[in-house]
């Protein structure tokens, strides 16, 4: 029987990402947030003797329901230790580079080999997504969104440089856009549920980009690696991040397996 000693965890305020050894490897796992009663069953059934080390804004409760002592680490100490983890396995690792960690919210950081740094973030990310989807089209589940995004149009809805510039060469790239939403002045009719889907994840993804993109501008660099549970199934999300970062000069990672770098991090942390 293999016993379970480590175990990383990182609570957020969406899920419960899960990090811990077996047989030497490195097994995760997620819950829903809303499922914390389960998921601390779950740990106790699993891991009766094992020694956790918790990080993520919703630690103080999980250790609350856990009723064990538990290690805790800074949120942004454990992403970025579970980052540099994760490019390992990537061919080309930079050895500096903003990280941008799109959650419900979006924290942007400088990662060099003497350290690392936050320098801000937005309001915009998940929680954005989410949220703008269920009002504008009353769709809310996530997955719904993810699975109907990618057939919208985001031309019926989006205003883009070269819509401004019909039948003339623009100063700066036709793709770009000009307006997020700015398209649909005056219009009553003809636009689909998956349209503005498309368009939400386009306002998200562009402005959690240019964010990034500025951060690596000021401080000298073009590698910029991408994380979070926004990207979770969200293939849509992830072209117009990946493809606008490339469009504004800078070179994009989205790095496999992201949402879970807090978690590794924590595990990684208990000696």
């Amino acid at each position: 029987m293999t016993v379970l000693t480590k175990v990383g965890i990182d609570a957020g305020g969406t899920l419960i990402k899960i990090a811990y050894l077996k047989n030497d490897k490195v097994e995760l796992v997620k819950f829903p947030s809303s499922q914390m009663s389960f998921t601390v069953s779950w740990l106790h059934e699993k891991f009766p003797a094992a020694r956790f080390c918790v990080t993520g804004g919703k630690s103080d409760v999980l250790q609350r329901h856990l009723q064990l002592s538990v290690l805790k680490m800074a949120e942004f100490e454990a992403t970025c230790k579970g980052v540099l983890f994760l490019l390992q396995e990537t061919e080309d690792m930079p050895q500096e580079f903003v990280l941008t960690n799109v959650g419900t919210g979006t924290s942007v950081h400088i990662v060099r080999p003497d350290g690392h740094f936050r320098i801000g973030g937005t309001g915009v990310g998940g929680g954005t997504l989410l949220g703008l989807s269920r009002l504008l089209t009353e769709v809310s589940d996530y997955d719904d969104i993810v699975r109907l995004a990618p057939q919208g149009v985001r031309d019926r809805v989006d205003l883009k440089v070269s819509h401004i510039y019909e039948g003339s060469e623009p100063p700066i790239s036709g793709d770009l856009t000009a307006s997020n939403f700015g398209n649909i002045t005056g219009i009553s009719s003809g636009i689909e549920t998956p349209d503005y889907l498309a368009s939400v994840i386009g306002l998200v993804g562009e402005t959690v980009t240019t964010v990034s993109v500025h951060a690596a501008m000021q401080h000298g660099l073009s590698a910029i690696v991408y994380i979070g549970s926004s990207f979770i199934g969200n293939e849509a999300l992830a072209k117009v991040v990946a493809d606008y970062t490339i469009l504004r000069g800078a070179h994009p990672l989205l790095l496999k397996n992201g949402e879970y770098s807090g978690a590794i991090g924590a595990l990684l942390s208990i000696e």
